[in-house]
């Protein structure tokens, strides 16, 4: 077990690597200049000499070559620092981190629901003896995940906050505030999550293993909730992993529809201003998220499946 977590954990510094090294090429070769737009020199009538423009760029660290550019930054980022915003002059670092909080709660938020939503639905969707109840409910997943999230945040405000008038819709004050973004979120995470489970659980009730226990006396439900979804819950597990990866990217689109402070609002105005740094910064952050999101999720798995350690301790 200790081979196969440092080889995980070696495939993460792998990963967060690429992460940095393709977003400073993709950022590298986009068109425009930051600097000259943050001195005015896009704008009508503003005059931007060479001299202004060399001295905001050595500034910056963007008057080297690319090469000795990525060796500065990366070596940089592996002490924790992405350079200093172009837009704000902050830490790009400082900046992502402060605003890390807010989207971290209704991120958390929403994974929870949608853990509850999809897992409820492919549970009860796959063991209720009714097969129109059934159908509705495994109907619901790809209905969800076909939705798009800028419109079902617009949705929920419209019946919770304008017609209900049950919850805020826009901002960052209370608790309550979370729900609705956290629900937006949690649909098409969640609908993922009930697809894949859904269909894992029909594939391990349809195994020769289930009459085997069903023949020892097991009742169905002992059969349903604790042999068959044992297993079932090993592909929903690594799709959890991955989704919950992409809630720091749907947050930007939720963030932005909601109007709320946090990563998504920051991401939003440093793409908009080529603020560089900071979005770097994001990308690494989120890459961050992904491989601890999926190592914890490969120290699950022989907890779940003893095959697992198995196969683990002959590697």
């Amino acid at each position: 077990m200790r081979r196969h977590l440092l080889r995980r954990a070696g495939q993460a510094v792998v990963v967060l690597w690429a992460a940095f090294t393709v977003s400073f090429v993709i950022l590298y070769l986009l068109p425009g200049d930051a600097v000259l737009a943050k001195l005015g020199g896009g704008e009508a009538g503003a005059t931007v000499t060479a001299e202004q423009l060399a001295q905001a760029q050595a500034e910056y660290g963007l008057d080297d070559p690319w090469p000795v550019q990525y060796g500065k930054r990366l070596l940089a980022a592996l002490h924790g620092d992405f350079g200093t915003s172009i837009t704000t002059g902050d830490s790009a670092t400082h900046m992502v981190l402060s605003a890390l909080p807010p989207t971290l709660a209704v991120a958390g938020l929403g994974l929870l629901l949608a853990v509850l939503f999809g897992g409820g639905a492919a549970l009860a969707g796959t063991y209720t003896r009714h097969r129109w109840l059934g159908n509705l409910l495994l109907s619901l997943p790809p209905l969800g995940i076909s939705l798009p999230v800028f419109w079902v945040g617009l949705v929920l405000i419209q019946i919770f906050s304008f017609q209900l008038r049950v919850l805020p819709a826009l901002g960052n004050q209370g608790v309550q505030s979370l729900f609705l973004p956290a629900i937006t979120l949690a649909l098409p995470t969640g609908a993922i999550i009930g697809q894949v489970l859904a269909k894992s659980l029909r594939t391990q009730l349809a195994e020769p293993y289930v009459e085997i226990v069903r023949a020892r006396g097991a009742g169905r439900a002992r059969v349903h909730f604790g042999h068959a979804l044992r297993n079932a819950a090993i592909p929903a597990l690594t799709m959890l992993g991955v989704v919950t990866g992409q809630l720091l990217a749907g947050s930007v689109v939720t963030e932005t529809v909601f109007s709320r402070d946090g990563v998504g609002r920051v991401t939003t105005a440093a793409v908009n201003g080529q603020d560089i740094p900071v979005v770097q910064a994001v990308i690494v952050l989120a890459a961050f998220f992904f491989v601890v999101i999926n190592l914890a999720v490969d120290l699950l798995y022989p907890l779940l499946d003893p095959r697992v350690r198995k196969e683990a301790a002959r590697v």
